[in-house]
Parts: C-alpha cells; sequence; structure tokens
C-alpha cells in the first residue's frame, strides 16, 4: 500500500494527479488555515487531499505528479512506497531509501533552488 498527500493549490490550472493505470482511492481532505507560514505568492489556506493505493507503480505516481504539479513557489508533493521516500517537484523526482541522508539533502538543495521555503521542506522520513 502506498499513501501520499498533494496539495490542491499546489496543483497546476488545469491539470490532474491521475496515473495512468492506477487506482487511487481518497483517504481524507482537509482545509487548513496557514497564513502565518506561508511565503510571498502562496495562498493563506491550503487543501491536503491524501491518498492511496494498492499499486506498485511508484514511477507512474512520480510521473503523475511531477506533470500536475505548479512550478511556481517550489511546490511538491512527497509519498512512502515501503522502505523508499518519494519527493516529487513539478518535473524532478527524488527517491531515496528513508534515512539515507545524501539523498534528503539532495532532494532538499533543489527545493531550495526551485524556491520552497525552507521551513516547508520537512517531510518525515
Amino acid at each position: 500500500m502506498i499513501s501520499g498527500y498533494v496539495i490542491g493549490e499546489s496543483l497546476r490550472p488545469g491539470a490532474e494527479f491521475a496515473p495512468r493505470g492506477v487506482r487511487l482511492w481518497l483517504r481524507k481532505i482537509g482545509r487548513y488555515d496557514l497564513s502565518e507560514t506561508t511565503a510571498d505568492g502562496q495562498p493563506g489556506a491550503w487543501t491536503f487531499v491524501e491518498w492511496e493505493t494498492d499499486s506498485d507503480d511508484v514511477a507512474a505516481l512520480a510521473d503523475a505528479l511531477a506533470e500536475a504539479l505548479e512550478p511556481e513557489n517550489g511546490w511538491y508533493a512527497d509519498f512512502v512506497a515501503g522502505d523508499e521516500r518519494v519527493v516529487v517537484f513539478a518535473g524532478k523526482v527524488f527517491r531515496y531509501r528513508r534515512g539515507d541522508a545524501a539523498g534528503r539533502a539532495a532532494a532538499i538543495a533543489y527545493g531550495r533552488s526551485a524556491g520552497t521555503p525552507a521551513d516547508q521542506l520537512d517531510w518525515a522520513d
């Protein structure tokens, strides 16, 4: 079972997170006021969409997210597949074993270069 989330506001207008051949189940949708922690150019309220799948096609999931995410403001999404952490930015995917400090550091460095505020590069391993 793979589970993750995507922030609704992080999707490009007109984009869909719909990996080919992969069925997704909705776990929860929540809308939260994060206005005290968001960066310039980001909305104050975010919609978290939690999903899961019984597929093991990590590449299809990651590629679908990389295609759907808005490149502005360094938006990203992440998920866990077994012992692997997958961090996805618009057009860029990082996959590393959970606990791999070098893999995590590479994803964080890319996020900073893409404009993700440092305090938002906080996914759990």
